[in-house]
C-alpha cells in the first residue's frame, strides 16, 4: 500500500511539472489570451484524438452525461482564460500562487457537492492559504495590476474547483484522454471566432510555444492529472497539486529570469506548506 501511495504521489508530481510549464509559456507567448487558449485547445485536441485512436479508446459518451461534459468544458475554457490573464498582468509566481486558492475552495465545495465528510484539518489548511494569499498582494488596490491578477487567479481557481468536483465521478467511467478530447474541443469551438482577430503569420511565429503548451502542458499534463482523481479525493488531489507553483516559479526563474519578491516567497511558503501536511496526512 505504501509503495502504491508513493507511486501515486510521483504520478501527480509528474503531472504538475508538465502543467507548470503553462506559467512560463503563458508569459512568453505574445498573442491575445483568447487566441493563445483557442490555438492551444485546438492543437491539443488533435493530438489527443490521434493518441486515443492509436490506443483504440472509445469516444462514446452516455447521452445523460453530455450536459455535464459540456458544462465542464466551458468551465475549463473560463479557467484557462482567467489564469492566463492573471499571468499577463503579473508574474509567473503571483499568477500561479493565486490560482492555488483552489484547494481551499475545493475543500469547502466538495462536501456540499459530493456529500463527502468535511474535515477540520482542511479548515486549518485554508487559513494557511488565505494568509499566504494576503502576502501576495497586501495592498489589494484595484489600480494595482498585481491585485487585479490575484482577482483573476482566484476566479480561475473557483471555476477550476467546480470543474474538478463535477468530473470526479466520471473519471472512473471514461478514460482521462477521452475526457480531455471533449474539454479541448469545447474550448476550441468557443474561442474559434477569436482566432481570426490576429494575422495567421503572427500566430505561426509562436508555433513552438503553442505546440509545447498544447501537447506537453495540456494533452499530457492534464490527462495525467485527471487520472489521479481515481486515487484520492478531489480535495486531497487539489492540495497535493499545490506543488505546481514551485515547479512553475523555478521554470519562470530559469527561462524568464523572474525572481519572486520576498513577500511572494513568504506567501508561497504558507500556501505550499499545505502540500506537505496533506501528503503526510493521506499516507496513513
Amino acid at each position: 500500500m505504501k509503495k502504491l501511495h508513493l507511486q501515486h504521489l510521483l504520478e501527480i508530481n509528474l503531472a504538475m511539472f508538465f502543467i507548470a510549464t503553462s506559467g512560463a509559456l503563458g508569459r512568453y507567448v505574445q498573442l491575445p489570451v483568447t487566441v493563445t487558449i483557442g490555438a492551444r485547445a485546438i492543437l491539443a485536441c488533435f493530438a489527443l484524438v490521434a493518441f486515443c485512436w492509436y490506443k483504440k479508446y472509445s469516444f462514446k459518451i452516455k447521452r445523460s452525461d453530455w450536459t455535464l461534459i459540456g458544462l465542464t468544458g466551458v468551465l475549463m475554457c473560463v479557467h484557462w482564460l482567467t489564469y492566463f490573464y492573471a499571468l499577463q498582468l503579473s508574474s509567473v509566481a503571483i499568477g500561479m500562487l493565486s490560482l492555488f486558492t483552489y484547494p481551499v475552495i475545493t475543500a469547502f465545495l466538495e462536501p456540499l457537492v459530493l456529500g463527502t465528510k468535511f474535515q477540520r484539518i482542511h479548515f486549518l489548511l485554508a487559513v494557511l492559504v488565505l494568509v499566504g494569499m494576503y502576502m501576495l498582494s497586501p495592498s489589494l488596490d484595484l489600480k494595482n495590476s498585481n491585485s487585479i491578477a490575484v482577482g483573476f487567479g482566484v476566479l480561475s481557481a473557483l471555476v477550476y474547483a467546480i470543474r474538478n468536483i463535477l468530473l470526479k465521478k466520471k473519471v472512473s467511467e471514461y478514460n482521462g484522454s477521452v475526457i480531455m478530447v471533449y474539454q479541448t474541443a469545447i474550448t476550441g469551438v468557443v474561442l474559434l471566432p477569436f482566432l481570426g482577430t490576429v494575422p495567421l503569420v503572427q500566430v505561426v511565429t509562436q508555433w513552438q510555444a503553442l505546440i509545447t503548451l498544447a501537447i506537453l502542458t495540456t494533452a499530457i499534463g492534464h490527462t495525467l492529472f485527471l487520472m489521479t482523481f481515481k486515487h484520492f479525493t478531489i480535495t486531497t488531489v487539489s492540495i497535493l497539486s499545490s506543488i505546481q507553483p514551485i515547479y512553475g516559479i523555478l521554470i519562470g526563474a530559469l527561462f524568464l529570469a523572474e525572481i519572486p519578491q520576498v513577500n511572494t516567497i513568504v506567501g508561497g511558503i504558507l500556501i505550499l506548506s499545505s502540500v506537505v501536511i496533506e501528503s503526510i496526512r493521506t499516507k496513513s
